[in-house]
């Protein structure tokens, strides 16, 4: 088989790629990481002659590419099924879909006023109108989805759905805005994970500033 490769962007900063990368180093698919930096005020021109959208993630399967983080995970579930990428049962894949589309459709307020970014100290923001409804938002899902599996991840065992949420699950943590006890055994799960801590780890090692994604 073909080798992959996974085309990311920085990571402290960088939610669109932490969810494949996180959900493939989750699952253990190996895979090759190229990292490319922006810290060009208009973005990094690099990522253009990788990239058909010049935006990151990006995974190159061969002479294959597959873009957007959602596409890349279910497109490599379908490579190594066994991986645990998606639930075996059929509804709790639907369900899966539907909580990752929701993901990614949804949220505005909160991915607005609280970019991801690892290397930020934990303190409160004067939240701005509609986050806290996107928290408990998030937080139905995540009580709902344990308490129908029995966790301790969404599906019981880590999958690509869990991977979708993992900025989010930083970014509760960097605003100090999580509010159940719930929410928290599951972001404890979360940090807990051998991928999220090599990530993490390296993220916290990058110096490029961003100002923008400085909340």
């Amino acid at each position: 088989m073909d080798k992959l490769t996974l085309y990311i962007g920085n990571k402290n900063y960088s939610s669109w790629s932490f969810r494949p990368w996180i959900a493939l180093e989750g699952c253990g698919v190996a895979f090759e990481e190229v990292l490319i930096p922006f810290d060009f005020p208009a973005g990094n021109p690099n990522i253009r002659a990788v990239s058909p959208t010049g935006r990151v993630p990006m995974l190159a399967h061969g002479e294959f590419k597959i873009w957007e983080s959602l596409a890349i995970i279910e497109y490599v579930a379908e490579l190594f099924p066994d991986a645990g990428l998606l639930p075996k049962d059929r509804q709790s894949r639907a369900l899966a879909r539907a909580y990752s589309m929701e993901m990614l459709s949804g949220f505005r307020a909160l991915r607005n006023a609280c970019p991801m970014n690892m290397r930020r100290p934990v303190s409160r923001l004067d939240l701005p109108e509609g986050v806290m409804e996107d928290v408990a938002r998030i937080e139905t899902i995540w009580q709902e989805a344990r308490s129908r599996s029995g966790g301790p991840f969404l599906f019981g065992a880590f999958s690509g759905a869990d991977a979708m949420f993992a900025p989010v699950v930083s970014r509760f943590e960097k605003y100090d805005i999580a509010t159940s006890a719930d929410t928290k055994d599951y972001m404890a799960a979360m940090k807990a994970l051998p991928a999220w801590k090599k990530w993490e780890e390296a993220a916290l090692q990058e110096t490029w500033i961003v100002p923008e994604e400085e909340a």
